[in-house]
């Protein structure tokens, strides 16, 4: 795959993203092509974690669980989660956010084809994408971007977005002529009567730790409602200790092959394993971290349905 960059492009993400978290993103995808970023900066290469792949699936099919962990992937649910913060503007009350995370659109047929018969029932007033829009990283994204057209299709706007860490900036361009504006360390507002609330948006901070909250939390006023989108929760220390009011992640799918109760085997990411999915708080910050639409690594869950999360905000 070609990571060259053209200036113009470039000069964008130095802006946006700022030139250090740029340049070092751009580095890591182009010496870092061919290899797995799952597992964070030391990741094994991709091989080495296709062959583990295979004998997972190869088990599953032996045991019979193979098909209906298939299934299962098709079994989206959609949650309503409370959030009641005392810093909400009161025309913001019954104000809804839906989140969506985790699409891993090329590998999640299933469950992309359920997602666009169930979205056009859904009432939302913004809608956020908490990332990892790709499933294969460094593949082609043309499939990607296929089941992604299809999905942006049945979302009415806004729709704001993070990369994740199966994302390259390759997508970048074709998610925001979709429609999806990208926060690269960056933030917007939402106004109604005078009164406003702040998404701002961090890159990833699992594997390419170019995320930056303080640069995407800079021109909001303390005393105002912000929710930061991360798609990994891992950082969800940084984020309190940066005053955001709700902060609403992914990546972990919940751990996506689970014992029964939901209980994960493995969540591949550091925090506490009360924050590997549905809502948690640190200090006076409110957090969600959704266990995801897609699938990743191997086509099945178990003990852990896909979700999509309607987030209700209500006033102290």
């Amino acid at each position: 795959m070609n990571f060259k960059v053209n200036q113009n492009i470039l000069a964008d993400l130095e802006k946006r993203l700022g030139p250090l978290h740029s340049r070092r993103r751009l580095r890591i995808e182009k010496h870092h092509a061919g290899y797995i970023i799952s597992d964070g900066i030391n990741g094994s290469h991709v091989e080495n974690w296709y062959s583990v792949y295979l004998l997972i699936r190869n088990v599953l099919k032996i045991t019979g669980l193979y098909w209906r962990g298939l299934r299962n992937t098709a079994q989206i649910q959609i949650r309503h989660n409370r959030i009641v913060h005392a810093s909400l503007p009161k025309l913001f009350r019954g104000f809804r956010i839906l989140q969506i995370s985790d699409l891993h659109a090329d590998m999640s047929e299933l469950a992309i084809q359920r997602l666009t018969e169930i979205l056009p029932e859904v009432s939302y007033d913004v809608c956020v994408l908490t990332g990892d829009y790709q499933g294969k990283a460094y593949l082609s994204w043309e499939p990607t971007l296929a089941s992604l057209a299809r999905v942006r299709a049945v979302l009415k706007e806004p729709i704001y977005g993070v990369l994740g860490n199966h994302d390259t900036t390759a997508l970048l361009l074709c998610l925001e002529e979709m429609g999806i504006r990208i926060l690269l360390n960056e933030s917007v507002a939402i106004e109604r009567g005078g009164e406003r609330i702040h998404f701002a948006g961090v890159d990833d901070a699992h594997y390419y730790r170019t995320h930056n909250i303080e640069k995407a939390m800079a021109t909001i006023p303390d005393d105002e409602f912000s929710v930061l989108l991360s798609h990994t929760p891992e950082i969800y220390r940084q984020a309190a200790y940066a005053g955001c009011s709700l902060m609403l992640s992914g990546h972990t799918h919940g751990g996506q092959i689970c014992l029964p109760g939901g209980i994960p085997i493995r969540l591949n990411a550091v925090l506490p394993r009360h924050m590997g999915s549905g809502p948690w708080s640190c200090l006076s910050m409110i957090g969600y971290t959704s266990v995801g639409v897609g699938v990743s690594g191997v086509p099945v869950r178990f003990n852990c349905p896909p979700e999509i999360t309607l987030h209700n905000l209500e006033l102290a």
